[in-house]
């Protein structure tokens, strides 16, 4: 009998709202709806896929998840904790345990700061360690990430895009945590560092137990390093299920989409792949439309689509979708759709 794998981040019906304010009083006129109802389970010692196009709400995610914003609503919890609702002079005890790898690994990096001050400022914050340990500690990391200990003094201006990769993930070790959102960790370097720096992650993660949650726009990367993945599409989650059963069965015409513009390396497969070439523009998260997020877009839409939003929910196991094609009145409203179709080919 297989051991129940144990849930360590779970967020339910997670929202992340900016406001809008115009005039001259800077009135509150509407919102921005960057995240709009999320909930998934991250599972300990697996990486969770986030895919989805530019402006889809993946990286406001991620910071909302680590409560680098405080969120509109919803609950999150890390380890057990909840931590959606705790204040921010709360949540410091608590950082340890959840940290994070910036997509620009120039911007994330103080350049007035040496590696050794990086990668020793959480150490610095959070422990009271002699100034021996905390150098012995920031040499383990170096060696860890694969840099050389005799760059310790040396300053972000001076290492490559992939060296100051791994200084961020040094950092990010450094005080032991069990939750690591990777925000596009690779999307700022040249495809042979992406490779390095996929494969140092997936070593550590062997190495040292780590959970992730891995936001990035590159669906082969996704594929590669994932055991589940999560599309989203305009703040919400449309399909999260386990990677294989994604890749090869697409279920919603938003995923599918998104997977018939992944180039194949093989070029008889290539030829053989009917791209899917959506129409239209991606609706501002101001305003969204009613129904369906994705019903302006959609080449099987339905009038139910423009006037219900569809429920997220499991239809195999572990496979959940957000579409109206699989719900009972949806199906009804396929049937009909075909059956008109058929008659007007007639």
């Amino acid at each position: 009998m297989t051991k129940p794998r144990r849930k360590l981040v779970e967020v339910r019906n997670l929202k992340m709202y900016f406001p809008i304010h115009a005039g001259v009083l800077r009135r509150h006129v509407g919102d921005v709806k960057a995240v709009d109802d999320v909930s998934f389970d991250i599972f300990e010692g697996e990486t969770l896929g986030i895919v989805g196009e530019s402006g889809c709400g993946k990286s406001t995610c991620g910071r909302a998840v680590l409560r680098l914003y405080d969120i509109t609503d919803g609950s999150i919890k890390i380890d057990g904790v909840e931590i959606g609702s705790k204040s921010q002079s709360a949540l410091r005890k608590l950082r340890p345990t959840m940290q994070m790898v910036f997509q620009d690994p120039q911007a994330s990096l103080n350049p007035r700061m040496t590696v050794a001050g990086i990668i020793g400022e959480p150490m610095d914050e959070h422990t009271d360690w002699s100034k021996a340990r905390k150098l012995e500690r920031i040499y383990e990391l170096m060696d860890a990430v694969g840099l050389n200990r005799n760059f310790v003094n040396r300053y972000p201006h001076s290492f490559s895009g992939g060296q100051r990769q791994r200084i961020g993930i040094a950092r990010a070790l450094a005080l032991n945590p069990k939750f690591i959102i990777c925000d596009e960790p690779i999307a700022a370097l040249d495809v042979s560092i992406q490779a390095q720096v996929v494969n140092l992650l997936e070593e550590l993660q062997d190495r040292l137990g780590l959970t992730y949650m891995f936001i990035s726009h590159d669906l082969s990367m996704v594929r590669h390093i994932a055991d589940r993945v999560a599309v989203m599409y305009l703040g919400k989650f449309i399909e999260l299920a386990p990677r294989d059963a994604l890749y090869a069965e697409p279920l919603h015409p938003y995923t599918q989409a998104l997977l018939s513009a992944v180039p194949d390396p093989d070029p008889a497969s290539e030829e053989r792949v009917e791209r899917i070439i959506l129409k239209g523009d991606v609706p501002s998260p101001a305003n969204p439309p009613q129904g369906c997020n994705f019903c302006n877009r959609c080449p099987k839409v339905m009038d139910i689509c423009r006037e219900i939003d569809p429920e997220f929910r499991e239809l195999e196991s572990g496979h959940f979708v957000a579409c109206h094609l699989y719900n009972d009145a949806g199906q009804t409203g396929a049937s009909r759709h075909e059956h008109t179709q058929q008659g007007e080919d007639a």
